[in-house]
């Protein structure tokens, strides 16, 4: 049992190194190479929850956020995004763990994977709301309130230009500024990530 338990860490450990890794190439291949101005470093954080659980989530956003960190000198505290949107993630999973995944069941109702989607598309409204919410907060106290300088332009940036002409408070600007963007990429970190993990289950056994 000891060493089926330390062979088990060891790769659920790989798998968040790995995934940690695809996280930071996505990021880089989606802000410096296609130019698409989304927050898509979270992808495979959303599916090591749904696959393995809150704990690998919690690393391979760890893990993510250090490795951007590093290599772009981002010492910003949004790794709280990223956690909150891991634990938002494990809470709301449409498939808890021990249950069959309707999409690979033969003769799976329509009205299972239907259900499936519902509670995906649940989970993606709550986040793109909740990650704006903390995003600005975050944006508003560790650049407002704090004497840090930004020192790079992200795509919120743009749309608070627009919103300084009609004269909103600095902390409703920075989360009102974030709701367009994460409605576009928590799409595609939420349902992406899902079904990501349907192929972390059946090629990565833990």
């Amino acid at each position: 049992m000891p060493g089926k338990r330390f062979t088990r860490f060891i790769k659920l450990f790989l798998l968040c190194i790995l995934a940690a890794g695809a996280n930071n190439l996505v990021n880089h291949l989606c802000v410096f190479v296609l130019k698409i101005p989304l927050f898509l470093d979270t992808v495979f954080n959303a599916a090591v929850c749904f696959s393995v659980g809150l704990i690998p989530g919690i690393v391979t956003a760890l893990l993510t956020y250090t490795g951007i960190a590093f290599r772009y000198s981002n010492s910003g505290p949004f790794v709280l995004c990223s956690i909150a949107e891991v634990l938002l993630v494990w809470r709301m999973n449409p498939v808890r763990f021990g249950e069959p995944e309707a999409i690979y069941l033969p003769k799976a109702a329509v009205a299972s994977f239907v259900s499936v989607l519902a509670r995906l598309a649940l989970l993606y409204i709550v986040c793109s709301l909740a990650i704006s919410i903390l995003g600005g907060a975050i944006d508003y106290i560790y650049y407002t309130v704090l004497p840090n300088s930004k020192l790079y332009f992200t795509a919120e940036d743009a749309i608070k230009l627009g919103l300084l002409q009609n004269d909103i408070p600095a902390l409703a600007m920075n989360i009102l500024s974030r709701i367009p963007v994460n409605i576009v990429d928590r799409f595609i970190v939420i349902f992406g990530g899902y079904f990501i993990s349907l192929g972390i289950k059946k090629w990565f056994v833990v």
